[in-house]
């Protein structure tokens, strides 16, 4: 991304800030950090679990709904939910660590150094692989746990002209991407 005269990035991907914003930025408590970079999921959805972070799908949609529980604008989203602990499960780390590193402050690109940096952090290919098996997790290769759930969630919240080829169109579909 090109550099531009005055502005910074501060860890965010594409936007840039006026430097006495990045001042003031980083003068705040992690409180604030937090409250600002959390999205408000009383009105909004969290981002797809297909968007990655750190490499890893399901990643940024567990750092929105983490950032959302801590400034209390999760609506009702649940953080550390089934489809973060899978997540969680293959990086190696827990939720609570996870939210504990999150309550700092850390930005996106923060949280995907930090998660790169873990004892059990995986290569480029694990991760790869994972995504790509993630991408194309059916519903019958979920738990059977999360299979009951979903059982009646699709029934409840997903149209009935919509199938549901795969896990991550559930969200999707309901979320209004797709």
């Amino acid at each position: 991304m090109p550099r531009r005269r005055g502005l910074c990035r501060l860890g965010f991907p594409s936007l840039f800030l006026p430097l006495a914003t990045c001042y003031l930025l980083l003068s705040m408590t992690a409180h604030e950090k937090v409250a600002l970079l959390a999205p408000d999921l009383t009105t909004t959805f969290p981002r797809s679990p297909r968007e990655t972070l750190g490499s890893y799908v399901v990643a940024a949609r567990a750092l929105d709904k983490c950032r959302a529980e801590l400034a209390g604008t999760q609506g009702e989203y649940h953080f550390d939910c089934p489809l973060d602990q899978i997540f969680f499960t293959f990086a190696g780390i827990t939720g609570a660590q996870f939210k504990e590193f999150v309550a700092t402050g850390a930005t996106d690109n923060e949280v995907a150094v930090w998660l790169s940096q873990q004892p059990q952090a995986r290569e480029t290919a694990e991760i790869v692989v994972w995504n790509n098996k993630m991408r194309c997790n059916r519903l019958c290769d979920v738990s059977v746990e999360l299979q009951m759930f979903l059982e009646s969630y699709i029934r409840t919240f997903i149209r009935k002209n919509r199938p549901v080829y795969v896990l991550f169109d559930v969200y999707d579909i309901e979320e209004q991407r797709i």
